[in-house]
């Protein structure tokens, strides 16, 4: 079983930036995962922010791309999401997002707010 804890959430204003954090605890973190961040407006389905595998490869959704990088610590199980030039359209809750071994695992959510 996986846990993931999710950090860095709030308020900002349009153009600003936040850091967003997810460390996952638990058991067979060794094994090779994709780790990454999801998101979900009022209304709206989720939708792909970024991921990255193990070894390094990202993908990121059409509407972060150029805005927001994606990074990983594999010694200490944690992923990080860098938002920059955030708009009032990136308010959503955020989920940190693991799979591996054909699990998928998910945090609680973080609550990112744009104010333009």
């Amino acid at each position: 079983q996986v846990q993931l804890a999710e950090s860095g959430g709030g308020l900002v204003q349009a153009g600003g930036s936040l850091r967003l954090s997810c460390a996952a605890s638990g058991s067979n973190l060794y094994l090779y995962s994709i780790m990454g961040w999801y998101r979900q407006a009022p209304g709206k389905q989720r939708e792909l922010v970024a991921t990255m595998t193990y070894g390094g490869t990202t993908n990121y959704g059409d509407s972060v791309k150029g805005r927001f990088t994606i990074s990983r610590d594999n010694a200490k199980n944690t992923v990080y999401l860098q938002m920059n030039s955030l708009e009032p359209e990136d308010t959503a809750v955020y989920y940190c997002n693991r799979r591996q071994a054909g699990r998928e695992y998910w945090g609680q959510g973080t609550q990112v707010t744009v104010s333009s």
